[in-house]
């Protein structure tokens, strides 16, 4: 049976639980018609998306089609969730990006649509509600046309848009369907200039060609409460984008990529796993690459003791999907084997807050609570910070509100948030070292030897530690002791940030048996560390975003007159009719600002988007 896996992606009420819900129940997958209103969808099974109305989590639910089985991955359509938005697309075949045929062409929608040509993922559109009163079918494809892409013809009419008797007529690919082709095929493209013209049969494989590589999107109406269009939604993802790659002939190792986590009644962690290569059986030890949040990578490793295939099949193979549990638990963005070949597409949080209990007997349980939430989300970074309070990385306001409805849900803990800012990161300037030597000498009360280099690393290393000791010359315990007292020192550099990007090396060691232990190394460690690091120097670095702003043209100063004043450098302005586009970098700190004042230079009208850029050293004054 051939596979696909397809996510759901749109904006903000655009209808996408709902087009699932009806996609699992027309196909047998469930036995009644869930609503957001009512709280009983299948996808979104937390209590505080249910009452939101909002889907947090990605989650995966599959139906089945003549010998085609189709993993549906309903994704997160607010901003705030971006993350789980690129997760998913790493593992899928194609899209279905939903429109309101009410409310348009939105600004998320323009994003998702941006993001989608870029992977070059296919992707069908579907115009959702045409039996809403309000709902448009020609002008919105106009819109579609101008404000998404070019590359786009319907396969679907509509008859009484806007009422309750609204029908979807099929339309088979026609001389305009050609022509839009024509701008992305040069086989349709010589076929109308040249002659003679493109038969019908050229024009459909023109059309699966171009949506498969995703240069080209067929579009569809309908609604995802009343049913109608859902069927031809249905045969256009079947026939148009490609099934499953069914990973290397004879591989016997199997590699694959953790999209989701969703923790268990009884506190284990579930995994989704998507299967590129090879298969996977219960009972099957497997090793996981896991890159930690400062850019270590580390192993986890483990026997599967629940494997749940999507579909219901025992083994796990090429092009699927489980649910599947390993001891000691799974994190999002681990990964089993060597990478796909799609490369994840995972922006790092820039917007850090810190979390205190508002009664101060619950300050461990919500430290705790934090930590376990991280681990199911590892772009969730929580850690320590003083006077008991935890200190995390977020995306946005509406992420920070789901956050504290999860605490005082599922954890009973009421705690409050500070303002958000953007963090910012050190990098070593230099080479450093220091020592210390044990007690005898009369410098420290450790009874340990520890000698430390630091220096820079490569650009988005992370923290590497390495050995010109002889490994032997310590006790295993030692040597850990030493290595992740490095690590934990370094969450705070010299200026209050975090230090990354570095390289440090065990330079001298020693002991005294049976006096010294695993403390005496704890103890010593930052001691010298901060040391060397005091001379090797740090260089405090900001985060910046690459934007693009759609603006009309009558406000092109204007904007540009802002962004400048923001810090903005640019890279291109481009377009003039029926608007300007303007990309640039701008520092993280002001992105709020931009967004919050484009929409009064632009009556409402500018499009904003941004994405994690390269950081710079903060530049003296700002």
């Amino acid at each position: 049976m051939r596979t696909l896996n397809i996510g759901i992606l749109a904006h903000v009420d655009a209808g996408k639980t709902s087009l699932t819900e009806r996609l699992l129940f027309d196909h047998g997958a469930v036995d009644r018609l869930g609503a957001v209103d009512t709280g009983d969808t299948v996808t979104d099974d937390g209590g505080i998306e249910r009452r939101r109305g909002i889907t947090v989590r990605s989650a995966v639910a599959a139906f089945t089609v003549g010998d085609t089985r189709v993993n549906l991955i309903d994704t997160p359509g607010h901003s705030d969730f971006v993350a789980e938005v690129e997760r998913a697309l790493e593992v899928l075949d194609g899209a279905v990006l939903l429109l309101s045929a009410v409310e348009g062409v939105q600004a998320r929608t323009r994003v998702l649509m941006r993001t989608l040509r870029r992977l070059r993922l296919p992707t069908l559109v579907f115009v959702n509600k045409i039996d809403r009163p309000g709902a448009r079918t020609d002008a919105l494809l106009e819109d579609v046309r101008r404000l998404l892409t070019p590359h786009v013809a319907p396969l679907t009419g509509v008859t009484g848009a806007g009422t309750k008797g609204a029908l979807v007529v099929r339309r088979a690919p026609d001389g305009g369907t050609a022509e839009a082709l024509a701008e992305v095929d040069p086989g349709i493209l010589a076929a109308l200039v040249d002659g003679p013209e493109p038969t019908a049969g050229q024009v459909a494989a023109a059309l699966a060609a171009r949506t498969a590589d995703g240069s080209f999107h067929p579009l569809f109406h309908g609604s995802a409460l009343g049913g109608q269009g859902v069927a031809e939604l249905v045969e256009g993802l079947v026939t148009l984008v490609p099934a499953a790659a069914q990973g290397t002939a004879g591989a016997t190792e199997p590699r694959g990529t953790v999209f989701a986590v969703r923790p268990g009644p009884t506190g284990e962690r579930t995994a989704y796993l998507r299967l590129y290569d090879g298969e996977v059986r219960p009972r099957r030890r497997l090793t996981f690459l896991r890159r930690e949040s400062d850019g270590r990578r580390t192993e986890v490793s483990g026997r599967v003791t629940r494997l749940d295939v999507v579909g219901g099949d025992a083994t796990l193979t090429a092009g699927n999907i489980a649910a599947l549990t390993v001891p000691g638990g799974l994190r999002v963005g681990d990964r089993l084997g060597e990478p796909a070949d799609r490369a994840p597409q995972f922006a790092p949080p820039t917007l850090q807050t810190l979390v205190r209990a508002v009664r101060p007997e619950q300050a461990a349980p919500l430290r705790s609570a934090l930590l376990a939430l991280a681990d199911q989300d590892p772009l969730l970074h929580a850690r320590p910070a003083a006077s008991g309070a935890t200190a995390l990385l977020l995306y946005g306001e509406v992420q920070m509100e789901v956050l504290a409805a999860t605490l005082a849900e599922e954890f009973g803990i009421e705690a409050e948030f500070t303002p958000g800012r953007v963090r910012f990161l050190e990098r070593p300037a230099g080479t450093g070292e220091a020592a210390e030597e044990m007690p005898w000498l009369d410098r420290t009360r450790y009874w340990a030897t520890v000698g430390l280099r630091v220096e820079p690393g490569p650009y988005g290393s992370g923290g590497v530690f390495g050995y010109e000791t002889e490994l032997g010359a310590l006790p295993r315990a030692f040597h850990q002791a030493v290595e992740e007292t490095v690590h934990a020192t370094l969450l705070t550099g010299p200026a209050g940030a975090a230090v990354t990007d570095y390289r440090v090396t065990l330079i001298r060691s020693g002991f005294s048996s049976p006096l010294s232990t695993a403390a005496d190394f704890r103890g010593l460690t930052p001691i010298v560390l901060r040391r060397a690091l005091a001379r090797a120097g740090t260089v405090l670095y900001e985060p910046y975003l690459a934007f693009e702003a759609e603006v009309p043209p009558d406000a092109l100063a204007a904007v540009t007159a802002l962004l400048a004043s923001l810090g903005a450098d640019f890279t291109g302005t481009t377009g003039g009719d029926p608007a300007w586009t303007v990309t640039g970098e701008l520092p993280a700190r002001r992105a709020r600002e931009a967004e919050l004042r484009l929409p009064g230079l632009t009556r409402g009208e500018a499009v904003w988007s941004s994405r994690p850029s390269a950081d710079r050293p903060l530049k003296p004054g700002r």
